[in-house]
C-alpha cells in the first residue's frame, strides 16, 4: 500500500488516498462483511469485538475496538449510500455498547457525527482508495478541533492500513 495524499481536501474534510494491492471486489468486501472487518479493522494493537453489520441505506455497522489495556471504544456507521464494489457513503461516530452516538473519549469537543465516503477505484488489478471524512453539525470549535486533530487521524489510520496489509497478506496464501 502506498500513501499518495493525506491530511486536508478542503478547509473541514480530511482525506487519505491509497493504493491498495487488492482487487476492487476483494477490498470491498474487507470493508463491508463482518467477518473481515473483525479481523483487521482498527488501529495497530486493537482488536474489534462485539461488531454487527446490517449493509442497508439506513442499516449500521456497530463494533466495539478493544486495547491492550483491556479498554473498549465503541464506533458506528449508519449507512447513507452503498455501490458495490464502488462506494460506500455512511455517517460515523463513537457510540456506546448500546448503538447511541457517542463522544470520542479522548477529545470532549470532537464532532459528534462525520460524513463519510470511500471510494473504491479499479486500477490494473490493485484498487486507488479513497477516503474523505467532514464533520456535519458540528460548531465552530468542533470542526477546528477536527481540523488541528488531521495528524492523528493519519497516524491511526497508518495503523489501521498496516492491519488491513497483514490480514489480506494471509488471505491472499
Amino acid at each position: 500500500m502506498n500513501d499518495q495524499i493525506s491530511g486536508a481536501g478542503s478547509v473541514n474534510t480530511f482525506l487519505l488516498i491509497r493504493e491498495v494491492d487488492a482487487p476492487r471486489q476483494l477490498l470491498f468486501d474487507l470493508w463491508t462483511k463482518k467477518e473481515h472487518i473483525e479481523k483487521w479493522f482498527g488501529p495497530g494493537g486493537s482488536k474489534i469485538v462485539n461488531c454487527t453489520n446490517d449493509l442497508r441505506p439506513g442499516g449500521m455497522l456497530h463494533y466495539g475496538m478493544e486495547f491492550p489495556n483491556g479498554f473498549v471504544m465503541y464506533g458506528r456507521w449508519v449507512y447513507k449510500e452503498i455501490v458495490p464494489p464502488e462506494k460506500l457513503v455512511f455517517i460515523a461516530s463513537f457510540s456506546d455498547e448500546n448503538k447511541g452516538i457517542g463522544r470520542h473519549p479522548m477529545a470532549e469537543g470532537w464532532p459528534a457525527e462525520t460524513l463519510s465516503e470511500i471510494i473504491f477505484e479499479d486500477k490494473n488489478g490493485k484498487t486507488l482508495l479513497k477516503m474523505s471524512a467532514t464533520p456535519v453539525n458540528a460548531s465552530e470549535e468542533e470542526e477546528k478541533l477536527f481540523r488541528e486533530g488531521f495528524g492523528s487521524m493519519e497516524k491511526g489510520w497508518a495503523g489501521t492500513f498496516r492491519q488491513l496489509e497483514e490480514y489480506l497478506d494471509l488471505i491472499k496464501n
